[in-house]
């Protein structure tokens, strides 16, 4: 979601030079972005205050004589490195309290900026300037020919489409699309001739285990959680026919390598976070506690997620599919 800054950053002022600090984790990502000039790795994981790293990363920034820094987190300790940086213009929303570490600060409203998204490109333009009603969509390049070596060491087919489902999400259980609703799906369409392509992080071996054994072990269903790069991912990805992801990074990966994507929402909410891609679908809980935005079901039932059937993400799926078509 901040490409769509750098990329606006880059339309409004040309020549800008765009410097991004971030988790060493996110740097095959930003690789994949051609507004980023460099990506400098942030050594301190989340929480973590260590105030005497944060003060000689700051001063060894100075010597790359920043004219401005765009926050995009709102913590105290993300404001910290800047000021210590001694950079100009320091622009991010209040936040938890940062006044003085910040010189430019704007105050939200979250009414008039609903989307993630938009909060980030707001801080890109001048004080009260209002956010275009259309903002450019991520894209991510890949490397096709890196893309179909991936391809050809995981095993998958060059000559059936791939359907990759996204079983995980970091953020907590609720979030999850039921297993076994993944795995029917996923029989649905081996049958039809199709591979399938399980993604997620070491953490979601486990699930797509389940979902593979549940598809019957088919020599075409690939579970490649935790056995690939993040930067695999994003070539693989592209090589996807359609690609059904709880709101997730790999969501957001998805969307920005704008294959046909059907993303479900239950616990969380599209009104904040949704794919920024139109060749993007949803499906969205309309029961009377979503979105709770908890990180377990706090009544236990997690009917947000289990009332949507596979039976309606199929159809969705297949009205994406149909209108992706067209737009081709």
């Amino acid at each position: 979601m901040s490409q769509v800054l750098y990329i606006y950053l880059q339309q409004t002022r040309p020549g800008l030079v765009i410097d991004v600090l971030a988790p060493t984790w996110s740097a095959p990502i930003l690789a994949r972005m051609p507004q980023v000039n460099s990506a400098i790795a942030m050594p301190l994981g989340h929480g973590e205050l260590q105030l005497g790293r944060r003060r000689r990363l700051g001063r060894e920034l100075r010597d790359h004589h920043y004219d401005q820094v765009i926050l995009l987190p709102n913590s105290l300790k993300s404001a910290l490195i800047p000021f210590f940086a001694r950079i100009p213009r320091r622009t991010g929303w209040r936040g938890e309290m940062r006044y003085g570490l910040l010189n430019d600060l704007r105050i939200l409203d979250e009414a008039a900026l609903p989307l993630m998204v938009q909060r980030f490109v707001a801080l890109g333009m001048a004080r009260g300037a209002t956010v275009p009603g259309q903002l450019p969509e991520p894209h991510l390049l890949v490397d096709s020919q890196e893309a179909q070596r991936c391809r050809d060491v995981v095993g998958l087919s060059g000559d059936l489409p791939i359907l990759a489902l996204c079983p995980g999400a970091e953020f907590g259980s609720a979030k999850r699309w039921p297993a076994q609703y993944y795995a029917e799906l996923a029989r649905d369409y081996l049958a039809r001739g199709w591979q399938v392509a399980l993604y997620g992080s070491a953490n979601d071996r486990e699930v797509c285990a389940h979902i593979k054994g549940a598809s019957g072990d088919h020599p075409h269903c690939h579970n490649l959680a935790g056995a690939t790069s993040l930067a695999e991912v994003v070539d693989l990805l592209s090589l996807s026919a359609a690609v059904i992801s709880n709101d997730s990074g790999l969501m957001h990966i998805a969307a920005a390598l704008q294959r046909p994507l059907l993303a479900i929402y239950g616990a969380t909410s599209p009104d904040f976070t949704p794919p920024l891609s139109v060749a993007s679908a949803l499906l969205v809980s309309a029961i009377d506690c979503a979105p709770c935005f908890q990180r377990e079901c706090p009544l236990g039932h997690h009917r947000c997620m289990r009332d949507t059937t596979p039976q309606q993400a199929a159809a969705k799926l297949e009205t994406l599919l149909a209108d992706s078509e067209g737009r081709s």
